[in-house]
């Protein structure tokens, strides 16, 4: 049954697989490239904050390391422009894995609130530091190695990669759930104390989950500069990307599989079609999602339609023994 129940990721895959040839407008293209990034970061940042219940919202860090990295490592080796360059996307996530140890050492000291508050700081920090230390280029930025592919094609390599990046980071997500580690990331999320009376070692898994956490928002922020061409300071640190991916994850379903995923595909990719359509639409359209969401699903929209086949299978099944019950009366 569970193996029957788990079928739909074929299709799932076999639909994005097949996208870039039945979808050719490069506009498009590139707002799946983003929307595929945003659902890695988005179920990436799930998997310990949604896991544990520490509510990060300093993971742009590890997205700025991460596009730094890339933009950094490309111009000063003089790497040739080309899909060459897309060897350096896990250096980006090694990178920003490094960040995250010392920041989880100091941050995860704390408990949920004052670790939220610390992870803003942090996110600001390291947008200053980006803006005035004169290796990052300041507020000019960093102009990567220009990449001359063809138009219609440019998209097309960095839509498989990040597709890639993508499936890892659910395949990561889906083994961390159903293992021992992440039975103890949700025991933290119900009742810390509990848990390290139990046993579990909480401030070793916390530092483990948050770092393991960072590789693949690292990643994506690597193939993001690359994308681009270019970063600056205020792009590669910008607060808006931590309270995007937070609330994609609470609108599908925060600790959840596939919660992240669907948040970050109804959010990202509308975000990006009415930001290129009908500039300033889409903020008014997110207030009345959301307020939807609260309002009617405040578990999100996963665990609102989960409940709801669940509960109209208990009905039936109710039905079914009840006319059973009155089949064997009326025969008695």
């Amino acid at each position: 049954m569970r193996q029957k129940k788990n079928l739909w990721w074929l299709p799932a895959i076999a639909l994005f697989g097949f996208f870039p040839m039945w979808v050719s407008n490069p506009s498009y293209m590139a707002i799946a490239v983003l929307t595929l990034l945003y659902m890695a970061c988005a179920t990436s940042w799930n998997m310990f904050s949604g896991y544990s219940g520490y509510v990060a919202l300093g993971s742009g860090v590890f997205y700025g390391v991460g596009a730094y990295t890339m933009a950094l490592a490309s111009t000063h080796w003089h790497m040739a422009p080309g899909a060459g360059m897309f060897w350096l996307v896990p250096l980006g996530g090694l990178a920003a894995s490094a960040v995250a140890l010392p920041i989880g050492w100091a941050a995860l000291r704390v408990r949920r609130h004052t670790f939220v508050v610390i992870t803003i700081a942090t996110l600001f920090i390291f947008q200053n530091a980006a803006f005035n230390f004169s290796f990052t280029g300041g507020s000019a930025g960093i102009a990567l190695p220009f990449i001359q592919w063809n138009a219609s094609y440019y998209n097309v390599p960095f839509y498989y990669v990040a597709l890639g990046i993508l499936i890892f980071i659910t395949v990561v997500s889906a083994v961390v759930r159903r293992s021992r580690f992440g039975l103890q990331l949700l025991a933290i999320r119900d009742d810390e104390d509990r848990a390290l009376g139990l046993g579990v070692k909480v401030a070793a898994v916390k530092r483990a989950g948050f770092t393991m956490s960072a590789f693949t928002i690292g990643m994506a922020g690597a193939v993001y500069a690359m994308f681009l061409g270019q970063i600056y300071p205020q792009f590669a640190f910008d607060p808006f990307f931590d309270i995007s991916i937070a609330l994609m994850a609470f609108l599908g379903g925060l600790g959840t599989l596939t919660g992240p995923l669907l948040g970050a595909l109804i959010l990202e990719a509308s975000q990006q079609y009415f930001t290129v359509s009908y500039p300033y639409l889409y903020l008014f359209l997110y207030g009345a999602l959301f307020l939807i969401v609260i309002m009617f699903m405040p578990q999100g929209v996963v665990v609102f339609l989960r409940d709801r086949v669940t509960k109209k299978a208990e009905r039936e099944k109710a039905a079914v023994a009840s006319n059973e019950a009155a089949v064997a009366g009326v025969a008695s």
